[in-house]
């Protein structure tokens, strides 16, 4: 069984990670395994850059295939934000609730609610060159807080195909049209090609 390291100390995440890798034959591990403080200045200005700097760090002072994602909620009538700023949006001691609470205000007089979730994805390993897979979903602001599944913005995420939000969605569903599922599933399929030995 092949050991991927995810560059993540976020449980939630890793729990996402597992229930799709897991599968396909891969002992994943992360950050939350490690007996060592790793401190990573997170300073790209996209998604792609900051998750390439994690994965990057990690594998070269771990010696070990790591895989880490960068992702974030993008409202367009916030001009992309929280965007890159998501984790650390008010702060990152911050409950979720209310960062929710104050993006749901900041939308009360927007007519547009347009939103997206981006992931990216770097995997670093092989002596190789870093990839990136990136996934997008589209939503809008919902209007008020539903659901208590997920994680971070996933109950003000809603999602017109299934008519609710994110954090109202049972993992098993979310893990198939979430943007980390997205990037994972390109992800996985450049596993499979055998590129990466």
């Amino acid at each position: 069984m092949k050991e991927i390291l995810i560059a993540t100390s976020n449980a939630h995440k890793v729990e996402e990670f597992k229930a799709i890798l897991e599968p396909e034959g891969y002992k994943v591990k992360s950050l939350l395994d490690i007996d060592a403080k790793i401190e990573i200045d997170e300073n790209g200005t996209t998604f792609a850059e900051n998750s390439r700097i994690k994965s990057e760090t990690i594998c070269k002072l771990l010696k070990i295939t790591t895989i880490a994602d960068d992702s974030g909620l993008e409202i367009d009538a916030l001009n992309k934000q929280p965007g890159v700023h998501s984790a650390r949006f008010m702060g990152y001691d911050t409950p979720y609730e209310i960062k929710n609470k104050a993006l749901i205000e900041a939308m009360e007089d927007k007519e547009n609610r347009a939103c997206r979730f981006v992931c990216a994805i770097s995997l670093a390993s092989c002596d190789q060159e870093t990839k990136v897979f990136e996934g997008i979903v589209e939503g809008k602001v919902s209007t008020e807080i539903i659901g208590e599944g997920g994680f971070g913005y996933d109950p003000i995420f809603y999602y017109e195909p299934f008519h609710t939000t994110f954090g109202n969605m049972k993992p098993e569903i979310k893990n198939q049209v979430s943007h980390r599922a997205l990037a994972l599933e390109k992800l996985l399929e450049y596993l499979r090609s055998g590129e990466c030995e």
